[in-house]
């Protein structure tokens, strides 16, 4: 499998964002940017099914509908 170098422009807010999940999971940039990438489209292919997303709160019996545009 080939592999090609994409340059990525983020905002400071951003960066800060993505260095923060690097540090809290022990990955590097890159690794963590291909799960970011991952998860979004397994997220898409199952909205494009019909599939609705949810996020729980179970302490305080709350759900919430993600919608992905």
């Amino acid at each position: 499998m080939s592999k090609r170098t994409m340059t990525l422009n983020l905002t400071d807010a951003e960066m800060a964002a993505l260095e923060s999940l690097c540090l809290k999971k022990d990955l590097n940039k890159t690794s963590v940017m291909r799960q970011a990438l991952r998860l979004y489209q397994f997220v898409d292919q199952r909205v494009e099914r019909g599939e609705k997303l949810f996020v729980e709160d179970e302490a305080k019996s709350s759900k919430a509908e993600l919608v992905m545009i």
